[in-house]
């Protein structure tokens, strides 16, 4: 995943998250960011792609998305940093050390490609033992 692409379970949120705010008056019609975000959507399953350029996207698109984003809890961390007692990987959080430390740097599209990384490997601490810290 490059670091201004957005995958697509990010648009698939953001669309579920827009359905649910501006909710269909007629069962039908569909507000215009979630039209947006399903013109991305289509253009991604058409060409079977798991993600889209951010900067290729319609402004109007790209506004939905980042409204959704700013929805979204900015870190992975749960407030146990294996990483200051010298791993290279978070045991609590599963960011590296540069990914840890560079955190407040890193623009949207960079934050959720590791959001993105560490959903699939599951492996840190906050999808497991201490998952009662986390407010996903």
């Amino acid at each position: 995943m490059s670091s201004t692409a957005i995958h697509v379970t990010d648009i698939e949120a953001a669309i579920n998250w827009w359905r649910e705010r501006a909710p269909s008056p007629d069962g039908i019609s569909a507000a215009p960011e979630v039209q947006a975000l399903a013109e991305a959507y289509a253009l991604l399953a058409l060409s079977r792609a798991t993600e889209v350029e951010a900067d290729t996207l319609k402004p109007q698109a790209l506004d939905a998305w980042m409204t959704w984003y700013a929805t979204t809890p900015d870190s992975p961390c749960i407030a146990i940093c294996s990483t200051a007692q010298g791993d290279a990987v978070c045991k609590g959080c599963g960011r590296s050390f540069d990914e840890v430390q560079h955190w407040p740097a890193l623009d949207p599209f960079e934050k959720r490609v590791v959001w993105h990384r560490i959903l699939q490997e599951g492996t840190a601490w906050r999808f497991n033992r201490y998952a009662e810290r986390v407010t996903r």
